[in-house]
């Protein structure tokens, strides 16, 4: 069951050294008393108990967990791929749209259907560029889905 301390603390500015700083200033300004004293009701006296004074502990992540931030760093490190869709003569134009929209997030009608128009007329068409591990995720996801796909580095050129 936690409990929640409060610290109300009255110091006169006269009676205490300015020099330290939280409990350690309460501390001291604590042994000095005297009739303009000051008064602490309900402070924390133990390391690691809580309390408003006590410097506050940092979550570190669980081993084996990455933060957000790890991943955003490793995914901006990471090369980018190119996944790219090839012509078919056996799946039909509606398929294909479908496919992509569902495999590619963020895929909407019109791109995909400029995807698959560029695939069919030019017979190769770029889908996504993205870092690696989610290119080959994507290729293999089109593959399961009876499309021609690959990946390439997109390094150079457009």
């Amino acid at each position: 069951m936690a409990t929640c301390l409060q610290l109300f603390l009255t110091i006169p500015v006269s009676n205490c050294s300015t020099s330290l700083k939280g409990a350690e200033k309460a501390r001291s300004c604590q042994r000095r008393g005297g009739p303009g004293g000051f008064t602490i009701q309900g402070a924390a006296t133990l390391p690691g108990q809580g309390g408003v004074l006590d410097r506050p502990t940092l979550d570190k992540p669980t081993p084996g967990r990455e933060s957000e931030f790890d991943i955003k760093r490793k995914k901006k490190l990471s090369p980018p791929y190119r996944v790219m869709l090839h012509n078919d003569n056996f799946n039909k134009r509606e398929y294909v749209v479908q496919v992509l929209m569902k495999v590619i997030p963020g895929m909407t009608v019109d791109i995909a259907v400029n995807v698959m128009q560029e695939a069919h007329v030019n017979g190769l068409a770029v889908v996504i560029i993205c870092p690696q591990n989610d290119a080959e995720e994507h290729c293999s996801q089109l593959r399961n889905n009876g499309l021609l796909s690959s990946i390439e580095p997109a390094t150079g050129g457009c």
